[in-house]
């Protein structure tokens, strides 16, 4: 029998596909997990129990039709609590946004991975509006992290994290504005990518900063994370930022990897300093694997960080205004400190800041002249205890929160496609390194993860409980 707790993706659906398990089986397993275990870590906010088993039963139906049920057939998935969920309120973290009415229709995302067959299983916990990378919402509670409960999972897609390190299910889907797929991913011990600015539809989706924020999925495998990608993509006419670029069939790319002609190398400067000496050493076992011993500039990037941090800060506050005005006990008080912030920003400062991106983004395209993919750490440090409000990096004491995005910001500032990849750590806390590639080219970053997990370097083992 199989493992559910353990498989990933690709081996549920083969065997679903095969009639060697079937679609109800696996996820009356999976809810049977989640009934067990969600109440230790807290993933979940809402479980689409009776959605999931019909659609389950659909599945099973096609196979015994002889039918093709899609590459994802009987495979269980979970969103983030900011996706649309037809017949499921929209939280997106927020306790206000639990007075508003069920969505009538899912998020494009899910739709796509309903259409290959995967099987929506319920909503996952996050920080307030995404505005976090800690995921400890004071209205749905903190989200723990499975390598060591004490502890975050990171967020603001904490709960996507989670849910996968913790063997709940084997795909989830996060969104990333700074750093919110990559910073849980690294610190739960998971894949999770950021693809390219506009490459993946946001629609039906509850946005944060529009002009920073991306969606994308976090796997137990780079083969899950290959196909997953692949089935997200395309034109959709609902998010205008969303890009009529021919998608990249990457399945095609890592069927068989091969580094041959793509060139590496180690982001240094910024992207060395203050971090724990075993983030650093992550980045260095990735060098040593691949044999890469070339280090690159990414210029300006400490003034990318700040610029994102205004940005997002007006946006958000924007987005929020009239809520923070009429209702301001209702939100999470760090959540609503920072919007209260960043509604007083200056629209000069704004202004600037956009202005430095459109200079940021050229500077950084030359960059990429001389090199295919970078890599990089994910965070600064392993996963922080809950509540934690500072630690200490370069003798410096520093804040825990803005502190776990300080690798992440300066690349989805400018929407770079990154995929972050758990190192293999027996017996520690997990880390992150990331794989950094020109905008369009997550096929490069992908074959790089591919080559990585073959050689045993990156791995995503579940927590056993």
């Amino acid at each position: 029998m199989l493992n559910l707790e353990s498989a990933d993706a690709i081996s549920i659906a083969t065997l679903v596909r095969q009639s060697k398990v079937s679609a109800v089986e696996v996820i009356q397993a999976t809810l049977k997990r989640i009934a067990a275990y969600d109440s230790q870590i807290n993933c979940f906010t809402h479980i689409t129990v009776d959605s999931a088993l019909a659609d389950a039963r659909r599945i099973d139906t096609e196979v015994a039709l002889g039918n093709q049920p899609g590459l994802l057939a009987g495979v269980p998935f979970a969103v983030k609590n900011l996706f649309d969920i037809t017949g499921v309120t929209t939280l997106a973290g927020a306790k206000i946004n639990a007075e508003n009415p069920p969505a009538s229709q899912d998020a494009t995302a899910i739709s796509k991975l309903k259409q290959a067959g995967a099987i929506l299983v319920g909503a996952l916990n996050m920080d307030e509006y995404a505005y976090g990378f800690v995921t400890e919402n004071s209205h749905y509670g903190a989200t723990r992290n499975p390598h060591d409960r004490r502890r975050i999972a990171g967020g603001s897609s904490g709960g996507s994290a989670a849910a996968i390190a913790a063997g709940l299910v084997p795909l989830t889907l996060g969104s990333d504005t700074n750093g919110s797929i990559r910073v849980p991913a690294a610190l739960c011990g998971v894949f999770g990518l950021k693809p390219t600015y506009g490459r993946l539809s946001r629609a039906g989706v509850a946005l944060f900063s529009s002009s920073l924020d991306h969606i994308g999925p976090l796997t137990r495998s780079v083969r899950d994370m290959v196909i997953a990608f692949d089935i997200l993509q395309g034109f959709d006419a609902k998010d205008p930022v969303c890009t009529s670029k021919e998608p990249c069939q990457t399945r095609d790319l890592v069927a068989h990897p091969d580094l041959t002609g793509i060139r590496i190398a180690i982001a240094d400067g910024y992207f060395q300093q203050k971090a724990e000496p075993q983030a650093l050493i992550a980045v260095e076992t990735v060098a040593q694997a691949l044999n890469i011993h070339t280090y690159i500039t990414i210029p300006e990037a400490e003034r990318a960080r700040a610029a994102a941090f205004v940005i997002t800060a007006s946006e958000g506050a924007n987005l929020h205004l009239n809520q923070l005005r009429d209702r301001p006990q209702d939100f999470d008080p760090a959540t609503r400190d920072r919007f209260l912030a960043g509604a007083l920003i200056p629209s000069n400062w704004y202004i600037q800041a956009q202005r430095f991106r459109r200079w940021y983004r050229e500077q950084v395209r030359e960059v990429f002249r001389k090199v295919d993919v970078i890599i990089a750490p994910t965070t600064p440090v392993t996963a922080p205890l809950i509540g934690q409000q500072t630690m200490v990096l370069d003798g410096e004491e520093i804040l825990v929160r803005p502190y776990l995005g300080q690798f992440t910001q300066p690349l989805s500032f400018i929407g770079l496609p990154v995929l972050s990849v758990p190192i293999q750590r027996p017996g520690e806390l997990p880390l992150g390194v990331q794989l950094i590639a020109a905008p369009y080219e997550e096929g490069k970053i992908l074959q790089v993860a591919a080559v990585l997990e073959k050689m045993g370097i990156i791995s995503a083992p579940v927590v056993r409980n």
